[in-house]
């Protein structure tokens, strides 16, 4: 019986996604060698050395394997949907239009505050399901539905109970900066004083931030806001993100850039100097093309002013019940590649290598010795058919940490 940690894979055409020479790290005719459930050895399978004779070999018969895929923004933890306003906007109303008459963000909230965690986990969880059948092996999950601090906290304590549920790894990122409720109209600042960063406070003491993230617009927060709610983070120690430039520039992505953030997300109405900024801090560009799509956007994020600057871009679903009710990363990658003209490679390494770079996560996103072996095998033998399909899953078998 084959050891379910250590063994061969052989027979493989290999997306190492590595930074390489070679379009998607390719390596025609590998190998990798897992033990204890890591990557030990990649390489052309002829190469393979004697030490590993020892491991059950596992032949891929030509299929393709890839990291596994990693979803670096969605608020798949919620309640009730919002079809209605899909209506809406499909009769002309604008998605800023219906958030200024009390849908959009805020009309999430009521559902989700009346939802214990069990029914908050129960309505994830086929969100989540969706994502892992398409070979998803890491996801991000936000607060920013409750609005208040128990319903925030409730939101993060069902992403991490998701995690010891399904077979997956879950960053959790507070999201308490997403909108101002109706409790606290006009009041945005008394908000954040008052509800979000005590709140950010409460589940950073429970073990439930990995980042803290915020809305930076003209319907959410301004850069001002934004910025105490970071100056919170910094002193708990806790890395940040943000969602910036989506429906306009109000300063969002060089706030995120100043302050070293992981990624900042959306990004439509960025400019070059933006770029510039995010380039210099390090920080990944995440790609949100279901908003683009579902809100029927015109402004396309400046996708060649990332590439001029060597800013990383990654690939999200952005799963949420408005703007981008998505659950497909493989779409994502098809709508990144047709809506904003990024290449299948790009797209790949957005749901890979810089997916993984916009969440922090060092052991994931890549075939390479000392990372997890967290894998997709795909019944495709070169990686653009992973962006050139749409609504086709070709998921042959998804490994997390190794296990068969």
């Amino acid at each position: 019986m084959t050891d379910s940690f250590n063994y061969v894979l052989t027979q493989a055409n290999l997306a190492t996604m590595q930074q390489s020479d070679v379009p998607y790290g390719l390596v025609s005719g590998g190998a990798i060698v897992i033990r204890d459930g890591v990557i030990s050895w990649v390489g052309s399978a002829d190469m393979l050395p004697k030490e590993h004779a020892d491991l059950a070999v596992i032949p891929m018969n030509g299929r393709l394997v890839t990291p596994g895929l990693i979803d670096c923004h969605t608020h798949i933890v919620f309640g009730g949907d919002r079809a209605r306003e899909f209506e809406m906007r499909l009769e002309g109303a604008s998605y800023e239009e219906v958030a200024r008459a009390g849908g959009g963000i805020v009309s999430t909230v009521k559902a989700t505050r009346e939802a214990d965690v069990d029914a908050l986990i129960a309505g994830a969880l086929p969100r989540l399901d969706a994502l892992l059948a398409e070979g998803v092996t890491a996801v991000e999950i936000k607060s920013g539905y409750g609005l208040d601090r128990e319903t925030e906290l409730n939101m993060l304590r069902a992403a991490r109970a998701s995690a010891t549920l399904r077979d997956v790894q879950i960053k959790t990122s507070f999201l308490g900066a997403h909108a101002v409720p109706a409790e606290y109209a006009g009041r945005a600042d008394t908000y954040i004083d008052e509800v979000c960063i005590p709140a950010l406070r409460a589940a950073h003491a429970e073990g439930l931030v990995d980042v803290v993230d915020g809305f930076c617009e003209g319907i959410a927060f301004d850069a001002t806001q934004i910025r105490r709610v970071f100056e919170a983070a910094q002193e708990l120690g806790l890395p940040v993100k943000l969602h910036a430039e989506q429906l306009s520039n109000i300063g969002g992505t060089k706030l995120a850039a100043e302050f070293g953030a992981l990624s900042a997300d959306h990004v439509e109405y960025a400019n070059d100097d933006d770029a510039a900024a995010l380039a210099k801090s390090g920080t990944v560009a995440v790609i949100l093309p279901g908003a683009f799509y579902t809100l029927r956007e015109t402004q396309m994020p400046p996708i060649d002013s990332f590439r001029k600057h060597g800013v990383p871009m990654a690939l999200a679903t952005d799963c949420n019940p408005g703007s981008s009710p998505m659950t497909s990363l493989l779409l994502a990658m098809n709508m990144g590649c047709t809506l904003f003209r990024m290449t299948p490679e790009e797209a790949l390494i957005g749901v890979t290598r810089n997916a993984a770079q916009a969440l922090g996560l060092a052991n994931c996103g890549q075939i390479a010795p000392g990372m997890r072996a967290d894998l997709a095998v795909w019944d495709v033998k070169h990686p653009a058919e992973l962006s050139y399909r749409i609504g086709f899953n070709p998921l042959h078998k998804r490994i997390l940490g190794g296990a068969l």
